[in-house]
């Protein structure tokens, strides 16, 4: 973090974590992560880093990774050629079905996505399709709910890096599935909100493959000295559109190969019931 004034970070990390607590969004917080001085990305995962630790020494356990800007289209109204990560904790797993507050999302979206789960550690600093295939226990299918502490969803690269690449919760489907029983390019997915077709994708849309998309994250958490170990979830990115939540919506996504999950939010914002 050579040349990142670091109290600087820590103000900008402090007013992300307050905008997660009181549930109001901030300014976006490019310009200030611009000036904090060195490589502009590094200095936005400096401040993600800075409340991963905040998290952590509440007792927050690390669960594994989720990849963004999966999408090129994505990526090119970003401005950027690569895809950005964000960590996984415990208290963001959803039960498939589970209601979901809506006081515990901000400004929520939902897209569906393929999950792959670890029995093995990814070490290297190189890591083959194969590693990754070895490495993996098995998929399963997803719905993230992302959200976003910038005021509109008014972001940049570094605004969404600095946010956790704009993480909320996330649910993971029942049946497990091994790889070798789906084809993760090719397969279809379809996302309704109470019946009503909302999302249509395929497995290539998230980098042209989604084990792609892991092995770049596996190579990139070795190389920031944080590699995946056995039992991660790796959430790998959109299969399709996102779309915005409202407060009753019922959302479920079919994923070819790998059956449905289900993301169902309350229709009080303070708790389920």
């Amino acid at each position: 973090m050579s040349g990142i004034d670091l109290n600087a970070a820590q103000n900008i990390a402090d007013a992300l974590w307050q905008a997660q607590q009181n549930g109001t969004p901030v300014a976006p917080v490019r310009t200030a992560i611009a000036e904090l001085g060195g490589d502009v990305l590094e200095a936005a995962y400096a401040v993600q880093r800075l409340n991963t630790g905040r998290k952590l020494a509440m007792g927050r356990r690390l669960v594994g990774r989720k990849i963004g800007l999966t999408s090129k289209a994505v990526q090119a109204q970003l401005g950027v050629d690569q895809p950005d990560f964000g960590m996984l904790f415990d208290d963001m797993s959803i039960a498939d079905g589970e209601e979901i507050a809506m006081s515990r999302t901000q400004q929520a979206k939902v897209e569906a996505e393929i999950a792959l789960v670890l029995a093995h550690d990814l070490p290297h600093e190189r890591h083959t399709i194969a590693d990754l295939i070895g490495a993996t226990a098995y998929a399963l299918p997803a719905i993230e709910i992302v959200g976003s502490r910038i005021a509109n969803w008014d972001i940049r690269l570094t605004d969404t890096v600095a946010d956790n690449a704009s993480s909320g919760l996330f649910v993971l489907g029942n049946r497990p599935v091994k790889l070798d029983a789906f084809d993760a390019i090719n397969c279809g997915m379809v996302m309704e909100r109470r019946g009503d077709q909302v999302s249509v994708g395929v497995g290539a849309a998230c980098l042209g493959n989604p084990l792609y998309a892991a092995v770049w994250l596996a190579n990139t958490m070795t190389r920031v000295g944080a590699s995946l170990k056995a039992g991660d979830i790796v959430l790998t990115g959109a299969l399709g559109p996102m779309v915005g939540v409202n407060a009753g919506d019922v959302f479920t996504a079919h994923i070819e190969g790998l059956g449905s999950v289900s993301a169902s939010f309350a229709h009080h914002p303070e708790s389920a019931s």
